[in-house]
Protein backbone atom coordinates (compact mmCIF):
# COMPACT_ATOMS: atom_id res chain seq x y z
CA UNK A 1 0.00 0.00 0.00
CA UNK A 2 2.92 2.16 -0.63
CA UNK A 3 0.66 4.21 -3.84
CA UNK A 4 -1.85 5.62 -1.64
CA UNK A 5 1.12 6.78 0.95
CA UNK A 6 2.71 8.40 -1.93
CA UNK A 7 -0.57 10.26 -2.99
CA UNK A 8 -0.70 11.44 0.78
CA UNK A 9 2.96 12.76 0.61
CA UNK A 10 2.53 14.15 -1.97
CA UNK A 11 -0.51 16.38 -1.19
CA UNK A 12 0.12 19.94 -2.11
CA UNK A 13 2.05 19.22 -4.81
CA UNK A 14 0.94 20.00 -8.07
CA UNK A 15 4.04 19.61 -10.48
CA UNK A 16 5.41 16.38 -11.65
CA UNK A 17 3.71 13.32 -12.44
CA UNK A 18 1.83 10.44 -11.16
CA UNK A 19 1.93 6.84 -11.74
CA UNK A 20 -1.27 5.15 -12.94
CA UNK A 21 -1.12 2.60 -10.12
CA UNK A 22 -0.84 5.72 -7.57
CA UNK A 23 -3.76 7.39 -8.38
CA UNK A 24 -5.66 4.20 -8.69
CA UNK A 25 -5.24 3.01 -5.51
CA UNK A 26 -5.25 6.42 -3.88
CA UNK A 27 -9.01 6.24 -5.34
CA UNK A 28 -9.20 2.99 -4.09
CA UNK A 29 -8.06 4.13 -0.34
CA UNK A 30 -10.35 7.25 -0.33
CA UNK A 31 -13.47 4.90 -1.47
CA UNK A 32 -13.20 2.18 0.94
CA UNK A 33 -12.57 4.53 3.66
CA UNK A 34 -15.24 6.56 2.88
CA UNK A 35 -17.41 3.26 2.86
CA UNK A 36 -15.89 2.33 6.23
CA UNK A 37 -16.63 5.89 8.06
CA UNK A 38 -20.24 6.08 6.61
CA UNK A 39 -20.81 2.37 8.35
CA UNK A 40 -19.39 3.85 11.56
CA UNK A 41 -21.30 6.84 11.07
CA UNK A 42 -24.49 5.11 10.94
CA UNK A 43 -23.96 2.86 13.63
CA UNK A 44 -23.11 5.99 15.79
CA UNK A 45 -25.60 8.30 14.83
CA UNK A 46 -28.10 6.15 13.62
CA UNK A 47 -30.61 6.71 10.88
CA UNK A 48 -32.84 10.29 10.66
CA UNK A 49 -36.52 9.06 10.99
CA UNK A 50 -37.67 12.01 8.51
CA UNK A 51 -35.73 11.12 5.70
CA UNK A 52 -34.66 7.29 6.53
CA UNK A 53 -30.94 8.48 5.63
CA UNK A 54 -27.65 7.76 7.83
CA UNK A 55 -27.05 10.56 9.92
CA UNK A 56 -23.23 11.39 8.54
CA UNK A 57 -20.40 12.84 10.95
CA UNK A 58 -17.03 11.45 9.97
CA UNK A 59 -17.45 10.72 6.23
CA UNK A 60 -17.81 14.33 5.11
CA UNK A 61 -15.03 15.18 7.65
CA UNK A 62 -12.59 12.33 5.31
CA UNK A 63 -13.76 13.66 2.15
CA UNK A 64 -13.15 17.19 2.76
CA UNK A 65 -9.26 16.19 4.36
CA UNK A 66 -9.01 14.17 1.33
CA UNK A 67 -10.04 16.52 -1.04
CA UNK A 68 -6.88 18.40 -1.84
CA UNK A 69 -4.89 15.34 -2.32
CA UNK A 70 -7.18 13.78 -4.25
CA UNK A 71 -7.42 16.92 -6.49
CA UNK A 72 -3.40 16.76 -6.43
CA UNK A 73 -2.75 13.24 -7.62
CA UNK A 74 -5.21 13.60 -10.73
CA UNK A 75 -3.43 16.52 -11.71
CA UNK A 76 -0.05 15.02 -11.28
CA UNK A 77 -1.69 12.06 -13.03
CA UNK A 78 -3.41 13.87 -16.09
CA UNK A 79 0.70 15.02 -16.74
CA UNK A 80 1.97 11.70 -16.43
CA UNK A 81 -0.63 11.40 -19.54
CA UNK A 82 0.57 14.50 -21.36
CA UNK A 83 -2.46 16.57 -20.44
CA UNK A 84 -2.92 19.72 -18.45
CA UNK A 85 -3.71 19.01 -14.84
CA UNK A 86 -6.31 21.97 -15.08
CA UNK A 87 -8.76 19.81 -17.18
CA UNK A 88 -9.81 18.20 -13.63
CA UNK A 89 -11.52 21.30 -13.14
CA UNK A 90 -13.73 21.16 -16.30
CA UNK A 91 -16.73 19.44 -14.69
CA UNK A 92 -16.69 22.14 -11.78
CA UNK A 93 -16.57 24.63 -14.26
CA UNK A 94 -19.20 23.52 -16.12
CA UNK A 95 -21.32 23.32 -12.81
CA UNK A 96 -20.66 27.09 -11.85
CA UNK A 97 -21.33 28.14 -15.34
CA UNK A 98 -25.01 26.54 -15.21
CA UNK A 99 -25.28 27.69 -11.22
CA UNK A 100 -24.63 31.29 -12.92
CA UNK A 101 -27.11 30.32 -16.30
CA UNK A 102 -29.99 28.99 -14.17
CA UNK A 103 -29.95 32.11 -11.40
CA UNK A 104 -29.63 34.37 -14.67
CA UNK A 105 -32.33 32.77 -15.97
CA UNK A 106 -34.57 33.32 -13.07
CA UNK A 107 -34.26 36.70 -12.86
CA UNK A 108 -34.75 37.23 -16.46
CA UNK A 109 -38.12 35.55 -16.36
CA UNK A 110 -38.77 37.21 -12.87
CA UNK A 111 -38.51 40.19 -14.59
CA UNK A 112 -40.55 39.62 -17.50
CA UNK A 113 -43.35 38.23 -15.93
CA UNK A 114 -43.61 41.55 -13.86
CA UNK A 115 -43.81 43.20 -17.30
CA UNK A 116 -46.45 40.95 -19.17
CA UNK A 117 -50.30 40.80 -19.30
CA UNK A 118 -49.89 37.43 -18.57
CA UNK A 119 -47.31 35.57 -16.27
CA UNK A 120 -48.57 32.20 -16.98
CA UNK A 121 -48.26 32.63 -20.44
CA UNK A 122 -44.24 32.42 -19.60
CA UNK A 123 -43.97 29.73 -17.06
CA UNK A 124 -44.27 27.16 -19.94
CA UNK A 125 -41.36 28.57 -22.46
CA UNK A 126 -39.81 29.41 -19.24
CA UNK A 127 -39.64 25.57 -17.83
CA UNK A 128 -38.72 24.20 -21.28
CA UNK A 129 -36.04 26.15 -21.66
CA UNK A 130 -34.93 25.21 -18.40
CA UNK A 131 -35.94 21.67 -18.43
CA UNK A 132 -33.51 21.73 -21.77
CA UNK A 133 -30.88 23.59 -20.38
CA UNK A 134 -30.23 20.96 -17.35
CA UNK A 135 -30.46 18.06 -19.81
CA UNK A 136 -27.92 18.92 -21.94
CA UNK A 137 -25.46 20.02 -18.78
CA UNK A 138 -26.53 16.54 -17.86
CA UNK A 139 -25.10 14.73 -21.10
CA UNK A 140 -22.23 17.32 -21.18
CA UNK A 141 -21.55 16.40 -17.48
CA UNK A 142 -21.60 12.73 -18.53
CA UNK A 143 -18.93 13.32 -21.55
CA UNK A 144 -16.81 15.15 -19.06
CA UNK A 145 -17.09 12.07 -16.50
CA UNK A 146 -16.07 9.61 -19.20
CA UNK A 147 -13.58 11.76 -20.83
CA UNK A 148 -12.18 12.14 -16.90
CA UNK A 149 -11.77 8.65 -16.27
CA UNK A 150 -10.53 8.16 -20.25
CA UNK A 151 -7.81 10.40 -19.76
CA UNK A 152 -7.03 9.33 -15.98
CA UNK A 153 -6.76 5.55 -17.18
CA UNK A 154 -4.58 5.66 -19.90
CA UNK A 155 -0.55 4.53 -19.91
CA UNK A 156 2.05 6.93 -18.78
CA UNK A 157 3.96 8.58 -21.43
CA UNK A 158 7.25 6.58 -21.14
CA UNK A 159 9.47 9.40 -22.05
CA UNK A 160 10.08 12.92 -20.09
CA UNK A 161 7.38 14.90 -21.17
CA UNK A 162 6.82 19.05 -20.53
CA UNK A 163 5.58 17.65 -17.05
CA UNK A 164 9.32 15.99 -15.71
CA UNK A 165 10.97 12.65 -16.07
CA UNK A 166 8.71 9.18 -15.76
CA UNK A 167 7.42 7.88 -12.49
CA UNK A 168 9.26 4.93 -11.19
Amino acid sequence: MKQPKRALQNTSFFSGRAARSEYWWFALFVFVVSVVFAVIDTSLFGVNPDTGEGVQVLTPIFQLAVAIPMLAAGWRRLHDTGRPGWYLLLPAALSIVTMIMLFSGVAVFSVLEQGADDPEALRGPAALLGVTGLMVVAVLQLILLLLMIWWLSRPSQEVTNEYGPPVV
